[in-house]
């Protein structure tokens, strides 16, 4: 079979920009599976994805003109429903043969598989490969079915003659290209037929591209259409070009602007722009914010972080003039940043302190109250956890708590964070110091967020830590309360970001407080009936639990991460203080890399399935005159030898030292359980050996279930 590489691309009028990368993958993706579940890709084809604002397409190498021919094995019916009595073929059986194009296919010609009830009739048939031109119709036709579209258009093809057709699609499409190496594949799509020709560039190229080969199509459209066909590289080729341009200075280039305006031009130019010094009187937050959300562009710091009057764009137009362009663009920006101005001078007027009455008027959820009720659980949450924090710590300020969890909320109310909600607690904190407010609390207003997603930086004063577990436990407590847990997917509240920051205040700042008794001071501070009966605090500490699972298995030591048995061997006792969990975890995979850790891993395990079974109190204490065979006179001799070392070992928070002890009880372990047995006749040695185990198995789990390790 020749083979040689496919080319396909769908020309469109400007496609959504932060839907572009989406629908590029899902375009070249869907055409690559398709293809090769009809056996027309070899083993050493290689996709390429194109994705610009007027194009899907997709390269794919070494495809074949014919997919071989196959044999293909149908399931028909069990051979109970598909013959009577007699042995005679149904009607069920008849129906389905005549449904695959086999109605005349004779009994005896099947094949039986399976035995008793579940013998099932299969049908082998040589089945001939598919010509590519109808496997790629097939395949594009699949493909845009399934295509990741945000909102479909309605549009006609030929409007005003007998041709006109009705065709919907996220934007209305022109042009179809289908190349099999030279030659052209003929199909059809969206009301349209394939051809060999493409437009360029909307400004810089002129009339259609040829592609005389499926290999030349991106070195054509770069150099005759000046079209940067692949989604990737034209990023990237972006992102050097700005950086080229910043001559020096910090270009704030988050993903999620760079990838939509990568799908905003074909050829991107970088240009230089400016705006008036004045305006950096305003926090360069709502600078950047204004610029990046409202104009695409992207701003400038220096070494130091401080923003620059200067600022960078990406043009779809390269021109050895750029002067109108770039007055253009720093015209435009000019009223943003005066709006910002605006915002930013009115909201100084009146002091937060001022507004946190007005959070009466916003309700927070209608079960729950308004925001200002909503604020004072979270200060008497807030001042709670610094009282007992400052037995720890005594600089705490517990006053400071107090008033930066009255204040957190009140740039809600603010022109500023109106316009850009995302400024929230940012322009919290910038208003607290203009009413000379203490720098903690207004850092507080800030932190108090945080960390607001994955990896992102924790609170860094006291103040904004207290405040940060406050309002998240109040989050968690509350909305849980009203049944509004996440299900599935769905998690509007986001009460498993909230949990996650939870565990990781606690754990990452060693703070010696009960999981538990947080839950249940939050839980004190809400007069609805619902939330008392529906927000139960072991419910909502496992909870909290499973999110350390999945942050602990993300950590390392040594650059390995963590298991899952190395995990689960410590969350499973149910931890209610966090502050030395990576300590526990740390000595675990220590452990684990000892000799003896595979044996004593397995005792634990079977000492626990053992204790689980009884149902009857086991003695506290071993009776040493009821310890009659060596094997576990020689046991209870060598725990009673560790045992002080161990418990040393823990109090002193040196669990390494407190699990490897276990080392010297290995031999000990073996011999006991092949020596005796535990479930003795006689009940006074049956419960003393249970004793001894129970010891046992109490001690070594101290730091961890290192039964764990052997799941």
């Amino acid at each position: 079979m020749s083979q040689a590489p496919l080319l396909l691309e769908l020309f469109t009028e400007e496609l959504p920009p932060k839907a572009l990368k989406k629908l590029g993958q899902s375009f070249s993706d869907g055409i690559n599976q398709s293809l090769k579940s009809q056996g027309l890709l070899s083993d050493t084809s290689v996709t390429t994805s194109f994705a610009t604002p007027r194009r899907l397409a997709v390269h794919i190498s070494d495809v074949l003109e014919k997919a071989p021919n196959r044999r293909a094995q149908e399931k028909l019916l069990p051979v109970s429903i598909a013959l009577d009595a007699e042995g005679k073929a149904t009607a069920p059986l008849l129906k389905k043969l005549a449904a695959l194009g086999y109605p005349d296919v004779a009994i005896t010609s099947l094949e039986r598989q399976g035995s008793d009830k579940s013998e099932t009739f299969y049908l082998s048939v040589d089945v001939e490969g598919v010509e590519l031109s109808k496997g790629l119709q097939a395949a594009i036709e699949q493909t845009i079915s399934k295509l990741p579209i945000p909102k479909v258009m309605r549009y006609q093809i030929a409007p005003g003659t007998p041709q006109v057709q009705d065709v919907e699609f996220v934007r209305p499409a022109h042009g179809l290209l289908a190349l099999h190496g030279k030659a052209l594949v003929s199909i059809k799509a969206l009301g349209l037929n394939s051809s060999n020709k493409t437009l360029g560039h909307r400004f810089l190229s002129s009339g259609p591209i040829e592609v005389k080969h499926a290999d030349e199509y991106a070195t054509a459209l770069k150099e005759s259409g000046k079209v940067i066909a692949s989604f990737d590289l034209r990023l990237e080729q972006m992102r050097a070009a700005l950086i080229a341009a910043s001559k020096g200075k910090q270009v704030l280039m988050p993903e999620s602007l760079m990838e939509e305006v990568c799908s905003l031009v074909e050829w991107p130019v970088v240009y230089t722009c400016q705006f008036e010094e004045e305006f950096l009187a305003v926090p360069q937050e709502c600078l950047i914010l204004t610029m990046q959300t409202n104009q695409k562009y992207f701003a400038m710091t220096d070494a130091n972080g401080k923003l620059s009057n200067q600022f960078l764009i990406v043009s779809n137009i390269q021109t050895q003039t750029p002067e109108a362009i770039i007055s253009g663009n720093e015209r435009v920006v000019r009223p943003r940043l005066a709006d910002a101005k605006f915002f930013y001078e009115q909201d100084r007027k009146k002091p937060l302190i001022e507004r946190t009455a007005l959070l009466s008027k916003v309700v927070y959820h209608n079960k729950l109250g308004t925001q200002l009720e909503r604020t004072e659980r979270v200060s008497k949450i807030a001042s709670l956890i610094a009282s007992q924090l400052k037995k720890h710590k005594p600089s705490i300020d517990v006053s400071l708590a107090e008033r930066a969890a009255k204040l957190a909320k009140a740039d809600l109310l603010t022109d500023m964070v109106g316009e850009f909600p995302e400024l929230q607690g940012v322009m919290g904190r910038y208003y607290a110091l203009n009413d000379k407010e203490h720098p903690d609390v207004a850092a507080a207003c800030m932190e108090h967020y945080a960390p607001r997603f994955a990896g992102d930086l924790l609170p860094q004063t006291d103040t904004g830590t207290i405040l940060a577990l406050a309002d998240k436990l109040e989050t968690l407590v509350g909305i849980w309360g009203i049944g509004l847990s996440p299900t599935g997917e769905k998690d509007p509240f986001a009460l498993r970001r909230h949990a996650l920051g939870i565990c990781r205040i606690l754990l990452e700042k060693k703070l010696p407080l009960n999981i538990c008794e947080l839950i249940d001071t939050a839980l004190t501070q809400f007069t609805q009936a619902e939330v008392k009966e529906n927000a139960k605090t072991d419910v909502i500490h496992q909870f909290i639990l499973d999110r350390l699972r999945a942050y602990l298995k993300d950590q390392s030591l040594d650059g390995k991460n963590y298991s899952t048995n190395e995990v689960e061997s410590v969350v499973s006792q149910s931890p209610q203080l966090l502050d030395d969990v990576l300590q526990r975890l740390e000595a675990v995979r220590l452990f684990s890399g000892l000799d003896a850790a595979p044996v004593l891993a397995a005792a634990n395990k079977r000492i626990g399935n053992i204790l689980k079974k009884v149902d009857f109190e086991i003695p506290k204490l071993v009776d040493n005159k009821l310890l009659t065979l060596d094997a576990e006179k020689s046991l209870a001799k060598a725990l009673e030898a560790i045992m002080p070392e161990v418990t040393r070992a823990f109090e002193q928070g040196n669990f390494t030292a407190a699990l490897q002890a276990f080392a010297t009880l290995r031999n000990d372990i073996d011999q006991f359980f092949n020596d005796v047995m535990v479930m003795d006749p006689d009940t006074a040695l049956r419960n003393n050996r249970l004793a001894l185990l129970s010891t046992l198995h109490s001690l070594m789990n101290k730091v961890a279930d290192i039964g764990k390790l052997a799941a």
